[in-house]
């Protein structure tokens, strides 16, 4: 397909997907709403994008969620969103719904979850500029800041401790991350649950990573899949970065508001 051809199939489906009786536009963060950046709680959502999300999230029958690998307490400090927008962390684990949120593990997960802390901290400890993320379902060891050789190093590490050290382990990649969880959710499982929540008759997607792919295969007919940058994707259409997530998002507030239900 050519890229007018390509622009113009996005254009007709965008505005299709603007005329859904009740729309869910679910979109992760990182590299998505915002840049990726070397401190992560230094990330922002472009202005652009924030103002589009808002707008949006005040519109009738229209729901907004931000469904991220980051834990619930990171997204709501750098989504500086309202309770109204719904957050989605942990890749599906946690969610805050009206303003209330709450993840309980079991004393075995809670026993696992401490096993992966132990042996992240010691692989961390290994490396210069590998440091480990906690999250309430388990914890990510971060290398964006480490070069390649010690990168591959860690991550190896941290897989094969981690297999050697306990069971029952999801494991994740993502850009310059690894995490290990003692829950199995997906963004996938995420999409599927704010559908149901929200009541929503059609669903956009949009994210940039390969956690997000579970995201894509989670839509169906009439839904609207968003690939943000390079790499092979099942989405059906693909932006180059955030600025053009910002510009597409103000475009479907602006054909939500004339043609759609707004």
């Amino acid at each position: 397909m050519s890229d007018q051809a390509a622009e113009t199939a996005m254009a007709d489906a965008l505005g299709l997907i603007a005329t859904t009786p009740h729309l869910l536009v679910a979109l992760d963060f990182d590299g998505t709403l915002s840049p990726t950046v070397d401190r992560p709680q230094e990330a922002r959502a472009l202005p652009d994008a924030q103002d589009a999300v808002l707008r949006l999230a005040a519109m009738p029958h229209t729901s907004v969620a931000l469904v991220s690998g980051r834990s619930l307490e990171s997204l709501a400090h750098v989504g500086q969103v309202p309770d109204s927008v719904l957050l989605v962390g942990s890749h599906g684990v946690e969610y805050r719904v009206d303003g209330a949120s709450d993840v309980a593990l079991t004393d075995d997960e809670k026993a696992t979850r401490e096993t992966i802390h132990r042996v992240l901290d010691e692989v961390a400890g290994s490396f210069e500029n590998v440091h480990v993320e906690e999250k309430p379902a388990g914890f990510a060891l971060h290398t964006r800041l480490a070069n390649g050789d010690d990168t591959a190093a860690a991550e190896r590490l941290a897989q094969e401790r981690v297999a050697s050290s306990t069971t029952g382990v999801t494991e994740r990649s993502g850009k310059d991350v690894l995490e290990f969880s003692v829950r199995s959710a997906t963004k996938g499982d995420a999409v599927r649950r704010l559908r149901s929540i929200t009541g929503a008759t059609a669903v956009l997607f949009a994210g940039d990573d390969v956690t997000d792919e579970d995201g894509f295969t989670a839509l169906g007919a009439g839904d609207f899949g968003l690939k943000v940058g390079a790499g092979e994707t099942a989405a059906a259409f693909r932006v180059d970065g955030p600025p053009e997530v910002a510009h597409l998002l103000d475009d479907l507030a602006e054909l939500r508001a004339h043609l759609g239900r707004a």
